[in-house]
């Protein structure tokens, strides 16, 4: 299963950031059709995650659990067979592949998301704690230390000198940090607490979702056009703090229209309004020589986030009282201490924009081009 997880893994690593390299090359020349890429875009994100868990639910109560992993067989060759006919020929450059700084990022993310996921059961000041995570930080720093001296580093350094490219990709982060544990724990909370089977909690995820699409391909583009990225971007993330402090109160006896429907609705229009900005300042900050690195570098950026921010709010949720299977009002409790800590990183995401990402006069491709 952990094979089958890491090439999964691999693959989703080579695609993301190529697809937002393709976009780059199809449409950075004009910054309004990029940013009707990038709404497309990232409204098919969560399509796809809300189909998935939607016909999962279905096909685990109706097939059997093992049809969620052969379902996605002829998805994958379906798409492949699509990219030749389908996708531009692009130029291909060769070099040499940084293992070592790969296997120093990987292991030392690992390590980390291992030693926060842990620490509920070991004690956040136990000795394995802390050493698990001296071992995280010490592979990190090996990990940057390769990056500065290798001739072709995974990611080169020097990139973060460009303006608004780190800023934005610390967005990202906080971000992803914030969104998914929500989606992670308000499913958890429809199942665990008010008894839904797998079916029913896919299908109470799709007004969320139908919203998310709608807002990134309407509402984000035209918040960007009239107000511009940045006061979008913490437009959002205010707006998703609200939504996880909303989400917090919600009750053992809890009802969905009342306690999930509203909050849910208000966390997908302020993570539409955020992702689009953000995502789009982080990819055309860059040099057009540098769009694929920039691209791979805010995918980690947000995956990487996600990891830490999961691990991190499943151990709050866990020291809360998540862990107690059965017993509602703990259960309750635990995920309502996991909101709260998801709320408090997206109002860290816009402190944290408002005072860091600038306000462009030009466009992105137009000065670098210029």
């Amino acid at each position: 299963e952990l094979t089958g997880r890491a090439i999964q893994g691999v693959g989703a690593a080579l695609i993301a950031p190529s697809a937002l390299t393709l976009l780059m090359m199809l449409f950075g020349h004009d910054p309004k059709e990029l940013t009707k890429a990038l709404a497309l875009y990232g409204a098919a994100a969560p399509a796809g995650g809300t189909a998935g868990v939607f016909l999962g639910g279905l096909i685990t109560e109706y097939l059997s659990w093992p049809w969620i992993f052969h379902i996605n067989i002829p998805i994958a060759l379906a798409a492949l067979l699509a990219t030749g006919p389908l996708m531009p020929a692009g130029r291909s450059q060769r070099g040499p592949i940084d293992v070592l700084g790969t296997l120093t990022v990987t292991l030392g993310l690992g390590t980390a998301v291992y030693a926060i996921v842990r620490a509920p059961e070991t004690g956040w000041a136990s000795a394995q704690t802390w050493t698990t995570l001296a071992i995280a930080l010490t592979l990190l720093t090996a990990f940057l230390a390769i990056q500065a001296r290798h001739r072709e580093p995974l990611m080169r350094l020097s990139i973060f000198h460009t303006p608004n490219l780190a800023a934005a990709n610390l967005t990202q982060l906080l971000l992803g940090g914030a969104w998914i544990p929500m989606w992670f724990f308000l499913n958890l909370y429809l199942q665990q607490v008010l008894g839904y089977s797998a079916f029913p909690s896919g299908a109470a995820l799709l007004p969320m979702t139908v919203l998310i699409m709608i807002g990134m391909i309407t509402l984000a583009p035209q918040a960007i056009n009239r107000l511009g990225p940045k006061p979008t971007t913490i437009t959002g993330l205010l707006l998703l703090t609200a939504a996880m402090a909303w989400l917090s109160q919600i009750s053992p006896n809890g009802d969905f229209t009342t306690d999930v429907l509203p909050a849910s609705l208000l966390a997908a229009l302020g993570m539409s309004l955020a992702f689009i900005p953000s995502l789009g300042t982080a990819i055309s900050s860059a040099r057009p020589e540098e769009g694929g690195l920039a691209s791979g570098i805010v995918n980690t950026s947000y995956q990487v986030g996600s990891a830490l921010g999961l691990a991190a709010m499943t151990a709050l949720a866990a020291a809360n009282g998540s862990s107690r299977t059965g017993d509602l009002p703990a259960l309750t409790n635990g995920f309502s201490a996991a909101f709260i800590g998801a709320a408090g990183i997206a109002l860290t995401g816009a402190l944290i924009a408002a005072a860091t990402l600038r306000t462009r006069t030009t466009a992105p491709a137009d000065a670098a081009g210029g």
